[in-house]
């Protein structure tokens, strides 16, 4: 099996990419920049031209692509071309030059917005996503499902909640709190975070890995969209003091910073992840406090 890996340097890619290999299976790695190393290939799915992409898929030929570039933030424009463009690409590129390769892409949980609290979240609710970045990553999503429903593409877009584990980038809030409790601890400062009261759906990194491989090498399908999450809602304050017992910061954590408008509006969401149990047999299996301990004493 030979899986053509867009954003293999990326967070969730470097973890996909590991999963995959683990489970026999021929990686090419793809990014904008290349590393000196063998099985890596540069492409960049936002400047390359169709012709360039078609031509990197006939020459691979892949059984799967999957796709884990993406960007968090940044203006409308950059959030447009980084989480849609890429997904149209290969959508178009795909049923032309490997058309029996199945397409995997990433989503998130921001697709869906406001959701009922106390119920966790199903792929079939209403998706009224509240930022920029969220409209993007249902636009990539909708498009994934219609050229499924019109049968041009075996494909899935697998809605991503908030992964955890070594690594976490800064633009996530746990990222920003590891990043500020090691700043304090060399400078004897107390931290100061945007309001942590809200409940999240925290995911360990290494399961995500495991349900991207799941959808990328299992033999069917037959759900063009499938949540990732633990399936608990915990509140985000809960999660920062767990960080900072294991780190051993004795500091304050003050509250203060603008609300971050990626999520701000969103109190409380966690994931039903019944569908992809039902169509992969994936579930998650790591415990949130040895994934916080991981996310501190692995970056």
């Amino acid at each position: 099996m030979t899986v053509l890996l867009f954003g293999a340097s990326g967070y969730l890619g470097r973890a996909a990419g590991e999963e995959l290999h683990a489970r026999g299976a021929r990686v090419v790695r793809v990014t904008r920049t290349v590393p000196g190393e063998d099985g890596w290939v540069r492409h960049d799915l936002v400047r390359s031209s169709s012709g360039e992409l078609v031509g990197l898929l006939r020459s691979v030929r892949p059984d799967v692509v999957v796709n884990c570039t993406g960007l968090l933030d940044g203006t409308t424009s950059e959030l447009v071309t980084a989480n849609v463009t890429p997904t149209a690409a290969l959508l178009d590129a795909i049923p032309q030059a490997v058309p029996r390769a199945r397409l995997v892409v990433l989503g998130s949980a921001a697709e869906y917005g406001r959701v009922r609290e106390g119920s966790a979240v199903a792929e079939d609710a209403a998706a009224n996503p509240v930022s920029a970045y969220g409209i993007t990553k249902l636009a990539s999503t909708l498009l994934v499902r219609d050229a499924v429903a019109a049968g041009r593409l075996d494909a899935v877009a697998l809605r991503i909640f908030n992964p955890i584990g070594p690594d976490l980038p800064a633009g996530t809030v746990l990222g920003r709190a590891a990043e500020a409790i090691r700043a304090a601890m060399r400078e004897g400062d107390d931290i100061t975070l945007g309001p942590l009261g809200s409940y999240r759906d925290f995911v360990d990194v290494t399961d995500v890995a495991s349900a991207i491989a799941d959808a990328a090498l299992a033999p069917g399908l037959g759900e063009p969209v499938l949540n990732v999450g633990s399936g608990q809602a915990v509140a985000v304050r809960q999660v920062v003091a767990m960080l900072a017992e294991v780190a051993g910061f004795r500091g304050r954590v003050r509250e203060t910073a603008p609300v971050q408008s990626r999520s701000g509006a969103v109190t409380w969401i966690a994931a039903d992840t019944s569908r992809a149990h039902r169509a992969l047999g994936w579930s998650p299996h790591h415990d949130l406090a040895d994934s916080v301990r991981s996310l501190w004493q692995h970056s």
